[in-house]
């Protein structure tokens, strides 16, 4: 009964993470979502470009200002030992999602044949929310790998782990020393 009771609370903890995790990408997201369309629109609206290509760029300056936020405030505890696998990763994972994105704003527009700031605008939200749920998953699948789990030190028999001074400590000591080599070979690798 315990092993249900432990594996319930370990499903319960993980989908409380997960939807901090999510909360926190979409409140980078959405900032990146205000910029992407403010941008756009604007130069939408200034130069009188073809629509895709406004959207093309509102979207790459999007996706420089959500890195900063993904990478500094969702992700900041993922490992960052090799941030040039991350950076390239996310870019062509952003590169993907710009694609789908920015492909419903080509179909609404040339295929469709439906123009004006609406049509625009309705498309680029379709396509926004289609390359957002494909960047959420492949973001922290494979682009903000978090560290690996160190599992906590067993207390030694007799001992109340609760009364235990230090009891967490060597599992502390472990995943920093685990972080340190990490840290320390992929900088002799350079």
């Amino acid at each position: 009964m315990t092993t249900n009771a432990t594996s319930s609370t370990s499903l319960v903890q993980r989908l409380r993470g997960l939807s901090g995790e999510v909360v926190k990408f979409g409140v980078v997201g959405l900032g990146g979502v205000f910029v992407n369309f403010g941008v756009s629109n604007a130069v939408l609206h200034l130069t009188g470009w073809a629509p895709v290509r406004c959207s093309v760029i509102g979207t790459l300056v999007a996706i420089a200002a959500n890195y900063l936020g993904y990478r500094y405030w969702v992700y900041r505890d993922s490992d960052a030992a090799s941030r040039r696998r991350e950076i390239t990763l996310f870019l062509i994972f952003s590169g993907i999602g710009m694609l789908i994105e920015n492909g419903t704003v080509w179909f609404a527009t040339y295929t469709l044949g439906l123009h004006g700031p609406l049509a625009y605008n309705i498309s680029k939200a379709f396509g926004t929310g289609l390359g957002t749920l494909f960047r959420f998953f492949s973001y922290r699948t494979w682009v903000f790998k978090a560290m690996p789990e160190v599992p906590a030190a067993e207390p030694a028999p007799g001992t109340n782990p609760a009364t235990s001074p230090g009891a967490q400590t060597p599992a502390v000591v472990e995943q920093a020393e685990l972080l340190l080599a990490t840290e320390e070979v992929h900088h002799y690798a350079k």
